[in-house]
């Protein structure tokens, strides 16, 4: 066997096996619900300025 041959057997098998683990149903991941409240005195433009800030 060849090492290209080689490669695109292995290749083969991994794109399988990765399919195989992205379509399974009985995926249990966590769901998370629920809501955040903020509450401050600043005004919108100030939190704003504040993002801004962080992101740069």
């Amino acid at each position: 066997m060849s090492m290209g041959a080689y490669d695109e057997v292995e290749h083969e098998r991994r794109e399988r096996k990765n399919s195989e683990v992205d379509m399974s149903e009985d995926d249990d991941r966590t769901e998370y619900r629920g809501s955040v409240k903020y509450e401050s005195d600043e005004s919108t433009e100030e939190l704003l300025d504040q993002f801004r800030e962080i992101n740069s």
